[in-house]
């Protein structure tokens, strides 16, 4: 009997890895919205990591974070690293690639609870006296981050944090186009 329960299982695991090993190995995550503001106003809190702390979802999670700036103020070359709890973890980001008031690319390193590293991108486009700006968080899947995805939803879990982020990035922005 007891056999037969480890055969059993045995093969349980087998169908579960390859399950699990044949989810995406890539994951993508857009989130947009519209910010009653010129696209420079809105391009400049995104650009320089200096800005974050204002309307960034995470930074609210840890006030007590580490954090360090490194590179030029903004733009490409720009750094940013934090240390903080377990909410917001350890990691850097990088802007890799920076475009006036179009485009700002950034490398995400995840250091802590796992190590990872993602692609962000805002892009922005001018709607009249409005700016639409699009947040992308992309990457891959390791096995461990595909075990984890069957049963937490990626999209709706980091999402929400991207939505969160967008709706303070767009209160501070209007915040200082109306003073």
């Amino acid at each position: 009997m007891l056999k037969k329960i480890l055969i059993a299982l045995a093969a349980i695991g087998v169908v579960f890895v390859g399950y699990v090993a044949m989810q995406p190995s890539e994951f993508r995550v857009v989130r947009t919205a519209t910010v009653a503001a010129p696209t420079p106003e809105v391009f400049a809190q995104v650009n320089d990591f200096h800005n974050w702390q204002a309307w960034s979802p995470w930074s609210k999670l840890d006030p007590a974070a580490k954090a360090a700036f490194g590179g030029p103020a903004a733009g490409p070359g720009a750094v940013f690293t934090w240390a903080g709890n377990d909410k917001v973890g350890e990691g850097r980001m990088t802007v890799t690639e920076s475009h006036p008031n179009g485009l700002v690319k950034i490398k995400v390193d995840f250091i802590k609870p796992f190590e990872a590293s993602n692609t962000t991108e805002f892009t922005f486009r001018p709607e009249g006296n409005q700016t639409a700006v699009t947040w992308i968080m992309a990457g891959r899947n390791n096995f461990v981050a595909k075990a984890l995805c069957l049963f937490m939803n990626m999209d709706r879990m980091v999402g929400r944090d991207m939505e969160n982020g967008l709706a303070q990035l767009k209160s501070v922005v209007e915040a200082a186009v109306r003073k």
